[in-house]
């Protein structure tokens, strides 16, 4: 018993169970007790080859109800965060060592450019779980938008109490992220409530994203304010709501580079967030296309 509590013993299925399934066969058993199943179906004349055919078809039962008891317990954690080892980094995927089971994390779902090694701990978004014949096959994301949502869950005590809500989130992996906030709440500042005091909530978002840029805006039932809050960090001078989910966006001169983003990104994400298609000028671009329809 002295050396399972120090975790001395290599797990055996042939000759260990999991005390949470020994408990199903006696409720009084204990960490580093042996187990006595009475086998009543099999005659005393039954020889030795009778025996570990016996054996055998027990340890298979056993094994069946782990990979069920596995099953269950991490389909429950669908949708949710797991934090797990890295074990093996292959071309095509990352294995995760979850504890009593193992998880992968596809080429697909990994973060761009991100870096993985032995060893390294981090966590994860359980994307689905399905049963196979070798168990449950766990499939694991980082790359999946819900993950930052889930991240600022874990780092945000309002947001687990439902005083501040995360009503959509845009993600282009490993580069950006904007999400939008709301509180119904008052005198609570959903915005601050997520960035934490001197930023610690939000650098620790970051920080498990490998340096994401995040920016968190608030959400609006106007849309022409949400609109505008989803340009951030860009100053808006003001939103025109046209037909067909269109949306023209204004802003100063000196700010449409930045309303824009490289490549496009910003104003990419915030479409992505607001479910509108923006369209952004420039003051003078407006004002000079208005003189020309005057002529």
């Amino acid at each position: 018993k002295e050396d399972v509590e120090k975790g001395n013993i290599k797990f055996n299925p042939e000759k260990h169970i999991f005390l949470e399934e020994a408990k199903k066969i006696d409720p009084k058993i204990e960490v580093g007790k042996e187990l006595k199943i009475e086998l009543k179906e099999i005659p005393k004349e039954f020889g030795r080859i009778a025996s570990q055919t016996a054996k055998q078809v027990l340890i298979q039962r056993i094994r069946e109800v782990e990979k069920e008891t596995l099953y269950e317990e991490f389909k429950k954690k669908e949708g949710e965060i797991v934090s797990g080892i890295v074990q093996k980094v292959e071309p095509k995927q990352v294995i995760f060592d979850l504890g009593r089971t193992i998880g992968t994390l596809p080429k697909s779902e990994q973060i761009p450019n991100e870096f993985y090694r032995a060893g390294q701990r981090l966590k994860a978004y359980v994307l689905k779980v399905e049963k196979t014949s070798k168990g449950p096959e766990i499939i694991l994301s980082r790359s999946y938008p819900k993950f930052v949502s889930k991240l600022f869950e874990l780092e945000v005590p309002e947001i687990q109490s439902k005083q501040v809500e995360i009503k959509s989130i845009a993600r282009e992996p490993g580069s950006r992220t904007k999400i939008a906030v709301f509180s119904k709440v008052e005198g609570i500042d959903p915005i601050g409530a997520c960035v934490g005091q001197r930023g610690v909530r939000v650098q620790a978002v970051i920080s498990e994203l490998g340096g994401e840029k995040i920016d968190i805006i608030e959400y609006s039932e106007d849309p022409e304010k949400y609109i505008a809050n989803a340009l951030s960090p860009a100053k808006v001078l003001e939103v025109k709501i046209l037909p067909k989910n269109k949306a023209l966006a204004i802003v100063p001169d000196d700010q449409l580079s930045l309303a824009i983003g490289r490549d496009g990104q910003n104003v990419r994400l915030a479409a992505k967030l607001t479910n509108w298609k923006i369209d952004v000028k420039s003051k003078s671009q407006v004002e000079k296309e208005g003189l020309e329809q005057e002529t």
